[in-house]
């Protein structure tokens, strides 16, 4: 983002709606200290005018300290005077979302936010991190509502008349909820807009900094690009695919973009390797993190979550016709707030390794694979799904490999016999009877991944109520 040339945000206008939206005399707030390198973006310290254009992901902006003007990331700054700029309100998060922040290790009980409310348009909810009877880590949601006046209140036994003005008060003490607040849910630091232009970069422009680890067909790296921006970098061995077959692919892959999908931001494919430049997760792996010594300590609430997670990024493949071909937990990454991520959708195709193109060579994940896609090489969202049930054996096994003690052969044959993997060690039969959903033998009698999500994200939830009580 520092980097880029004044030629760089013209094109970048040059991409939006050719009807961009007004914003006039507005006062904006900025989140994030934002430092510009090139003459077309502004350095934002305190404040910003955008009594200018809107243009997607870029505003023009001019700084009220300096009188400069240029281009600024929008989702850095919020407009003055609104509760957008309090460091406890998040805007468009679902409820889930919001356990899912608030249950972050950088948060304790007593941690809180207020959230725009899913069912109630222009309602709001206080979400607070709390630990229930059997000292396990849980949220609680209370309603938030208003006076015929324009106040505020939880209890009708007490009224505020304003949302800051109750923050205030249950800071103090609890009277009547949960427990009393403590410090706003930590917020993660807004993603900086990639430089839509910046698809084939330079290998110059990329710093190798930490080898993350190395696989069949490359390693990974954390990098940076330009010196300022963190990514992770994969390199692929020369051979592995067609740089023109992996471009096609790359082109696709770029064009989904969801929060629990990997970010594809560039490509090096003018000398090999082939550089594929990503957003950086700190966690690593799904599969490493698990076999750590923090992701062993993970409660089962937590994997169940990391599998609705999984779930609601491939319901979003499923609804773009798209397919993973690959998944698995070493293809899934966490960030440090134990977000999941699907990684490397798609790039299963384009390998031209002969020991992973027969399907039964050393290099092709048999164990993950389903039947009809190891056969006739028939590979859909139905195979994706059979994949996603040996995914959850790994989640809930903490990392073990599939079929212990089985040969890829062995696991061949026995699977083609109607072999299914028993339950695992305490796992729960709810969960062991999704897999087995998923390993059905007949692709189109394999579940959707929208109603997979649907039916983990309800997992614990089913039968409690969606709020407290009115204290």
């Amino acid at each position: 983002l520092e980097q880029l040339t004044q030629t760089t945000v013209s094109s970048l206008i040059q991409q939006q709606p050719k009807k961009p939206r007004y914003i006039l005399d507005f006062l904006f707030l900025c989140f994030f200290l934002f430092s510009s390198a090139c003459p077309g973006l502004v350095d934002i310290l305190l404040d910003l005018s955008a009594s200018s254009l809107y243009h997607g992901e870029w505003w023009k902006a001019r700084s009220l300290t300096t009188k400069k003007e240029g281009f600024i990331p929008s989702n850095y700054v919020a407009e003055a005077d609104t509760m957008e700029t309090e460091e406890w309100f998040f805007k468009d998060i679902t409820r889930k979302d919001a356990e899912r922040q608030l249950l972050a290790p950088a948060n304790k009980p007593g941690s809180y936010l207020i959230r725009e409310s899913e069912t109630s348009k222009g309602s709001y909810s206080l979400s607070i991190r709390d630990v229930d009877s059997q000292g396990t880590d849980a949220v609680k949601h209370y309603k938030i509502r208003t006076l015929d006046n324009g106040g505020y209140y939880i209890s009708p036994k007490i009224t505020f008349p304003d949302i800051t003005s109750m923050i205030k008060h249950y800071h103090k003490q609890s009277d009547g909820l949960c427990r009393k607040l403590e410090k706003p849910c930590d917020k993660p630091k807004a993603q900086k807009p990639w430089d839509k232009d910046a698809w084939e970069i330079s290998k110059e422009s990329i710093k190798m900094v930490k080898k993350l680890g190395a696989g069949q067909f490359g390693e990974v790296w954390m990098a940076f690009y330009n010196n300022s921006t963190k990514v992770a970098v994969k390199t692929l061995k020369p051979g592995t695919m067609s740089v023109e077959a992996f471009l096609e692919e790359a082109n696709l892959m770029k064009t989904l973009q969801h929060d629990r999908l990997v970010r594809l931001y560039a490509v090096v494919t003018k000398i090999e390797p082939i550089y594929i430049i990503t957003e950086y997760m700190s966690n690593g792996s799904l599969l490493d993190f698990l076999k750590s010594e923090t992701g062993s300590k993970v409660q089962l609430p937590k994997l169940i979550d990391f599998s609705a997670q999984i779930a609601e990024g491939m319901a979003y493949i499923e609804k773009k016709n798209y397919i993973h071909r690959d998944l698995r937990a070493a293809n899934v990454l966490v960030s440090d707030s134990l977000l999941c991520k699907i990684a490397d959708f798609g790039l299963a195709r384009v390998i031209e390794d002969d020991q992973y193109t027969a399907r039964e060579g050393a290099k092709f994940p048999i164990k993950w694979t389903a039947p009809e896609a190891i056969n006739y090489g028939s590979f859909t969202i139905k195979s994706d799904m059979w994949s996603f049930g040996v995914l959850l054996y790994e989640i809930i096994t903490f990392g073990k490999i599939p079929y212990p003690g089985m040969s890829n052969g062995e696991v061949m044959t026995s699977v083609q016999r109607g072999y299914r993997m028993p339950c695992p060690e305490k796992c729960p039969k709810e969960l062991y009877d999704i897999m087995n959903t998923c390993w059905k033998n007949k692709p189109e009698d394999r579940p959707t991944f929208d109603y997979i999500q649907s039916v983990l994200d309800d997992f614990y939830t089913a039968t409690e109520g969606q709020y407290q009580q009115q204290p």
